[in-house]
């Protein structure tokens, strides 16, 4: 696995390839660098999982922001996004920026992770998942 940083991931501001996950959700280079250097194609397919169900939600159909959240120290721009004990991740997803007291849509506790960074906030606008430095 490779080192990334956020401030990797922001140099991301636009793609130049399209790519196409199994279930039809497209997503772009930033994307496609992050899975790659994380080594985390499972977070493709775990937002890609629930596609299908959040299209019907009419808050949820054009736009979703999706947060991981792993277990450990660190600074966090979500501190009320912990996974639960004896999870290592939790990938949650929103109609909006995520707010303490509120419930997001999906709620994923995930086991094992060897996710490099701490938190990570994606977004799936008009089908298409991507950084926040890309929309």
């Amino acid at each position: 696995m490779n080192t990334i940083t956020l401030s990797d991931l922001s140099q991301f501001t636009g793609t130049e390839t399209w790519y196409r996950h199994f279930t039809g959700l497209l997503y772009t280079d930033g994307i496609q660098y992050l899975a790659e250097q994380a080594e985390a194609y499972w977070l493709i397919d775990a937002i890609a999982s629930y596609q299908h169900q959040l299209k019907r939600d009419e808050y949820l159909a054009e736009f979703q922001v999706w947060v991981l959240s792993v277990a450990g120290e660190g600074e966090r721009d979500y501190p009320f996004l912990l996974p639960e004990d004896n999870y290592q991740a939790v990938l949650t997803c929103w109609p909006d920026t995520p707010k303490e007291g509120l419930k997001p849509a999906v709620i994923q506790q995930i086991e094992y992770t060897k996710f490099p960074l701490i938190e990570v906030k994606l977004y799936v606008s008009g089908g298409v998942l991507m950084l926040p430095s890309e929309y």
